[in-house]
């Protein structure tokens, strides 16, 4: 009788032990490959002693592992760098609505998932990328490129650079304009895109103000933390080529400036559930916040964070009109985007 109390009492030691040992542990999948977000995973893990382990691919990358895992995947947070893919996993159910004050109280509700039927909310969006316009200032106005509506305009006829238009970055862009727009008049605005670019559209947002800087183009659209880098960077040969160009955050006089977010969710099958709402809950502190944006340039998503970045007040005098869009009425309209793409030849 004894020797089967001590078999008990060890089986319940070694299931407490191996229940600490998980609740002293997260495993992320992540889209973000930035240095500076491991001082995050650090600081949290300092704080918490709770043990990251991390898996990084892009975003279609990670969708795709989550569903080809089914149950069996171990991933406890997701975190993506796009707004249609953050829509397009809650939609396939890759997430688990939580319920947090915290982050209700903190991410503005255009910024999140809607309230799922639970009450809970999908995702969260805890960084954003101001989509603009550069221009080669020999050449141009910030008045001729103070919306995007105008980047069709005949002026620019042989004379616009872009990535490609399928990439998230311009789905996200294109969605809002269809929200904005309607999609007859999008197609059309699309349409002027195709007539004035300078070449077929290639390389990422940085090659394209690269190539305005050069010449070779005199309007292109990036993500504000791109051309950020450039202007913080050591290298003087950057520094020039940021130099070069103007800036313009576009309709400020209408709807504001396209907003993008990285954002994360708890995935469906985590395990260490509470550990993932904590860990989201982090990364919408002031202190994370401030990583995102000193760190990898990204504007907060959090209500009234400070933050020191010369770059970005530099672009801006510190403030500007951006998109108060819900971000997952972006992100449905990404199917009749690239219809949309498909139909006006633009690759």
């Amino acid at each position: 009788m004894l020797f089967t109390r001590s078999i008990l009492s060890l089986a319940c030691l070694m299931t407490a032990a191996s229940s600490m040992a998980q609740d002293k542990i997260l495993n992320i999948y992540s889209a973000r490959h930035y240095p500076s977000d491991e001082l995050m995973y650090s600081e949290f893990t300092k704080a918490t002693g709770i043990k990251i382990n991390r898996v990084d691919a892009d975003d279609a990358g990670i969708l795709a592992r989550l569903k080809a895992e089914g149950t069996a995947s171990p991933a406890d947070v997701i975190l993506l760098v796009d707004a249609a893919r953050l829509w397009r996993a809650e939609v396939d159910g890759l997430f688990q609505p939580i319920r947090s004050k915290l982050l209700e109280d903190a991410i503005p509700s255009n910024l999140r998932a809607k309230p799922a039927a639970n009450g809970g909310t999908a995702w969260f969006g805890l960084s954003t990328r101001a989509r603009v316009t550069v221009f080669d200032k020999t050449k141009f106005d910030p008045s001729d490129v103070d919306s995007y509506e105008k980047l069709a305009d005949a002026k620019f006829k042989n004379r616009l650079c872009i990535r490609s238009g399928s990439h998230p970055y311009n789905l996200s862009l294109f969605g809002a304009m269809t929200e904005h727009l309607g999609p007859q008049k999008t197609e059309v605005w699309l349409k002027g895109l195709v007539d004035n670019m300078a070449r077929s559209p290639k390389g990422g947002d940085t090659d394209q103000i690269r190539a305005v800087a050069s010449g070779e183009c005199g309007v292109a659209v990036t993500n504000t933390y791109y051309l950020a880098r450039l202007m913080r960077s050591s290298k003087a040969e950057d520094r020039v080529v940021a130099d070069k160009i103007g800036v313009v955050f576009p309709n400020q006089s209408s709807w504001g400036t396209h907003m993008n977010v990285a954002g994360g969710a708890v995935a469906r099958n985590a395990k260490n559930t509470e550990n993932a709402v904590k860990f989201l809950e982090y990364l919408a502190s002031p202190s994370a916040q401030n990583h995102f944006a000193n760190g990898n340039n990204e504007w907060p998503a959090a209500k009234g964070v400070n933050f020191d970045n010369p770059a970005l007040k530099a672009m801006t005098g510190g403030s500007f009109k951006s998109e108060l869009l819900p971000i997952s009425a972006v992100g449905m309209n990404q199917v009749r985007v690239q219809q949309m793409l498909d139909r006006v030849g633009f690759k």
